[in-house]
């Protein structure tokens, strides 16, 4: 099984910290704010809270970022918080208040805004709220609290950018406190706190050995890349790996014209490690499909779910389950009730492990009736595991063989691992582990349109269907993201100029990139899986590095 339970529950909690982001971090010019009034003051202290009953708080006017391991925040209101935001809408009861509106903490440095907070309704109790006038707020701490101000540290940090603008030297922060209320729109009152403190980032010490760009080893089974790029754009990235910047970097290997650029390995890997990449895996399902359709096992995508279970055998069966075509399978967009964003989905995947069989689990989910089959994008992983029974009992020997004889070994791949499911089914839940050296040359075989060594692996058209945008994906704050034939489609701007991108994706930030119209494929592997910024990280090594040090061709 993939996940262990609590590692899914981890996977869960993150998920929403980062889905909290588009709720509690607005944009001030979004805001109805109110003309601000005399303020007290907020003061810093590097006290261990846990210990404030038997130790005194001091008042501290600077803090070391990196070495310093305790930070909090102090500040005593005039009045309590329920009185602020009584004055933002009079007329709403004590209950409607506290759902709607809490504290706003905006993060300043340098007197620039980089991280601004609307608390949650759960953050904090009722009488924190009602009645408390002196409150202190943990932050900084070396292990993880169970305190909503420790999460709001790590998302100024980690989400909007503290950890970047906080670069090496001395900084001021800056923190303000107000109430905020939320009806239509977000109505902010005035300052009732704020307070700076001074903060000098020390130089994180790193093992200088591990920033010069690596000589790829022999045996690669590679033709090697010529080609110049930017050292010094790798080595700044290496660095960042090191210092841990970018957390759980495990492999990056850069493919140029099907020929080896870069090969790195960090974090104990080497060339030999076998990477759980996670979902990256539900792509292989995409892949042994389109095989196996060209080799008349499965008639096409367009065969109809029905044409391989008795559908009215299964729980909460209806009619709009025999439209579900092995194409809507693979586009996300079946109909399922079934959403892996959201944990209360009777289809989210953390429900569905812990069962004896997961596809029945699938088949006997109840289906959206205001979902379009074929058009409409949830996320759903159950829908994968599917398709990988469909092809299990279609070819012959089943899955895993068949991948085997038809995709690794032309691909000269040999050291790999599977998962199974509770039948003993090949994983596709994303449940398949190779070296990144080999995860290039699958996204290779995408680049060279299905061909590998002069033999035609997968058809052109499957290839073509596959990277193309079938679906259009809607998040929250995404633009221009589409979903194929289980691969993922969005653009890169570098330098002005837009690139784009066909990628396989896994929880932990692993990913396989494979460029619409320049030479490049590029793999990431990593292992942050309890990291809400692991993605967000590797776009940032996209498209402050690793591009602009292969595009630079110097």
């Amino acid at each position: 099984m993939i996940y262990k339970l609590k590692d899914m529950k981890l996977h869960y909690y993150w998920l929403c910290i980062v889905l909290m982001i588009s709720a509690c971090n607005t944009s001030n010019s979004s805001q109805e704010k109110v003309t601000s009034k005399e303020n007290n003051t907020l003061f810093f202290s590097k006290n261990d809270y846990k210990n404030n009953k038997t130790t005194s708080v001091v008042n501290t006017q600077n803090f070391t970022l990196h070495k310093d391991k305790f930070l909090s925040i102090h500040f005593t209101l005039k009045q309590p918080l329920i009185k602020s935001l009584q004055e933002l809408a009079p007329n709403l009861s004590q209950e409607q208040l506290l759902n709607q509106g809490n504290f706003q903490f905006t993060f300043l440095v340098d007197d620039k805004i980089v991280h601004t907070e609307n608390l949650n309704k759960g953050a904090g109790t009722i009488s924190s709220k009602t009645t408390q006038l002196s409150h202190t707020i943990p932050m900084v701490y070396p292990t993880q609290i169970d305190f909503w101000g420790w999460f709001m540290w790590l998302k100024f940090m980690k989400l909007s950018g503290g950890q970047d603008v906080l670069s090496t030297g001395n900084h001021s922060l800056t923190i303000e406190v107000r109430p905020y209320l939320k009806a239509k729109n977000i109505k902010v009152g005035p300052i009732l706190a704020t307070g700076g403190i001074a903060i000098e980032v020390a130089k994180i010490n790193v093992d200088e050995s591990l920033v010069p760009v690596q000589k790829i080893a022999s045996n690669s089974g590679w033709e090697l890349s010529n080609a110049k790029f930017n050292l010094k754009k790798i080595e700044a990235l290496n660095r960042k790996i090191a210092e841990n910047r970018f957390e759980n970097i495990n492999g990056i290997v850069v493919v140029k014209n099907n020929k080896l650029l870069i090969e790195e390995y960090f974090n104990g890997a080497n060339r030999n490690s076998l990477h759980d990449v996670r979902s990256v895996g539900k792509t292989f399902a995409s892949t042994l499909m389109g095989i196996a359709i060209e080799e008349k096992y499965i008639r096409s995508e367009k065969a109809l779910l029905k044409d391989f279970y008795h559908l009215p055998s299964f729980k909460n069966y209806s009619k709009k389950k025999d439209a579900i075509t092995i194409e809507s399978l693979l586009t996300m967009s079946s109909g399922f009730v079934g959403d892996d964003s959201d944990y209360n989905s009777p289809g989210n995947e953390e429900k569905m492990y812990p069962t004896k069989n997961w596809v029945q689990f699938t088949l006997d989910l109840p289906m959206r009736q205001n979902q379009q089959i074929g058009k409409d994008y949830t996320y759903f992983t159950a829908g994968v595991v599917v398709l990988g029974d469909i092809i299990h009992k279609s070819v012959p020997n089943g899955l895993v063989s068949y991948a085997d004889k038809k995709l690794f070994k032309p691909l000269n791949i040999h050291n790999y691992k599977w998962q199974y499911t509770p039948q003993n089914v090949g994983n596709t839940a994303g449940g398949i582990q190779l070296r990144a050296i080999d995860f290039a040359k699958y996204g290779q075989l995408y680049k060279n349109k299905g061909k590998w060594n002069n033999q035609q692996i997968l058809t052109e058209s499957w290839v073509e269907k596959s990277l193309s945008k079938q679906v259009v994906q809607k998040h929250p704050g995404v633009k221009n993201a589409f979903y194929g034939y289980l691969f993922w489609n969005k653009t890169y701007t570098v330098n002005g100029k837009e690139y784009e991108v066909s990628f396989c994706s896994g929880r932990g930030g692993n990913k396989i990139f494979v460029f619409k119209d320049i030479p490049f494929v590029v793999v990431i592997t990593a292992s942050a899986y309890d990291n809400p910024n692991a993605h967000n990280n590797v776009d940032k090594i996209m498209t402050e590095y690793l591009l602009p040090a292969v595009l630079e061709n110097k």
